[in-house]
């Protein structure tokens, strides 16, 4: 791996892993991207560093952005978070947070009720019931979800969560601006 500046860590391994899972040959992404076969060849060996232009040239033909091309070659290793918990108006939740999701386990006792809509930023919300039944009250809209149901929506209009039974959900926010 090379190191670029004091902190960051750049491994462009994983080139050869996105040209392998597309079943290329390093002249097939030189053809593709107009960058030479020799630097395709350095930097999948961690030889040497790459330049924004030819970032931008190589993750086209991977069909993704240069800032993504780079993300993956700086956080080669997975990302652990500890869970916290929190009870609010009868919903017990257990949560893990990352920089563009965060994940809600729920247990909740039949009549509760939770309108918190001031605690979401832009995000998706989907909402997935593993037992019981709840209620989804959006603006001019009503959801009734049993066991197995699941449903997505825009976590920033206003929302009501009611249990119709004892309950188990999970609660997903996904930032928009980090869709998977």
């Amino acid at each position: 791996m090379l190191t670029a500046g004091q902190d960051t860590v750049f491994d462009f391994e994983v080139l050869r892993e996105l040209r392998r899972r597309e079943g290329l040959t390093i002249a097939e992404v030189s053809s593709r991207s107009g960058v030479s076969p020799a630097v395709i060849s350095k930097l999948e060996r961690n030889q040497s560093m790459a330049e924004l232009e030819t970032l931008f040239k190589l993750s086209r033909v991977y069909g993704i952005n240069a800032t993504d091309l780079l993300s993956l070659a700086e956080q080669r290793t997975s990302h652990r978070a500890e869970e916290t918990h929190h009870a609010v108006e009868g919903f017990d939740f257990r949560q893990v947070a990352f920089g563009n999701a965060r994940c809600l386990h729920s247990t909740v006792s039949k009549g509760s009720r939770i309108s918190r809509p001031e605690i979401h930023q832009d995000d998706f919300e989907v909402c997935w019931v593993l037992s019981g039944a709840v209620r989804i009250i959006l603006p001019n809209e009503r959801h009734e979800l049993e066991a197995g149901m699941s449903i997505q929506f825009d976590a920033i209009l206003e929302h009501t969560y009611e249990a119709l039974e004892d309950s188990e959900l999970i609660i997903l926010h996904l930032n928009k601006g980090k869709r998977f």
